[in-house]
């Protein structure tokens, strides 16, 4: 499988390339820092922030999935997931490229936009506690994130066949190998998943093509 992988050299961006050199997919990586990359992994320099349309086009041209873990790692880069995600969605679209799957977070379905200004207040899947804790979180990460619904409203309107994966607080654990999926919702209770499970969950939509907003978590 030919992948293109955004943001390679990111916490979760690092194992899903682990993951898909492992299962021999053919991975080209879109990086701001190419030297931060293992030996032989092809690349195109990629500054997110200010993206290169034509340069992206190229990069993806001919790819069977793009794969997204895009994110903001602090003040200086609030608005590259938005940004850069619209960015790859043009270039996809001018060279025919369809596979999408993007990095969001459990909270954003409940996170209002100027396009989709009526979301529910809360997830179906949340019990009482996550109801609780959800607004403190979102309060504490408000830029972040506006940022990454204003990124699902892009992917959500792109027309491309899209996944969208929504994963809760994450860890530095070990994979277990395992964890539970729900569509268009979080899991119920879901509350951590590790990064190495959450990268696996990432390859496993790129790879088997499941659509839509998926919620992950143990």
């Amino acid at each position: 499988m030919k992948l293109v992988l955004a943001a390679a050299t990111g916490a979760t961006g690092r194992l899903v390339l682990d993951l898909a050199l492992a299962a021999g997919h053919d991975v080209t990586a879109l990086v701001r820092s190419p030297a931060k990359l293992p030996a032989g992994v092809p690349s195109v320099r990629t500054d997110f922030a200010h993206p290169d349309p034509a340069a992206l086009a190229d990069a993806t041209a001919g790819a069977d999935a793009v794969v997204s873990a895009l994110g903001a790692t602090g003040k200086g880069d609030a608005g590259v997931a938005r940004t850069g995600t619209a960015a790859l969605v043009e270039a996809m679209r001018a060279n025919g490229t369809r596979r999408l799957v993007v990095l969001s977070a459990a909270p954003i379905g409940t996170v209002p936009t100027p396009q989709r200004p009526d979301k529910p207040r809360t997830d179906p899947g949340d019990g009482l506690l996550l109801r609780l804790a959800t607004p403190i979180v979102k309060r504490a990460l408000a830029d972040h994130y506006r940022d990454l619904a204003l990124m699902e409203d892009v992917v959500l309107d792109s027309g491309l066949d899209w996944t969208v994966v929504r994963p809760p607080r994450l860890t530095d654990g070990p994979a277990k190998g395992a964890w539970r999926t729900a569509a268009g919702r979080n899991p119920r209770n879901g509350w951590t998943i590790s990064r190495a499970d959450l990268a696996a969950a990432m390859l496993d939509a790129a790879e088997t093509g499941v659509g839509g907003v998926v919620g992950v978590a143990y």
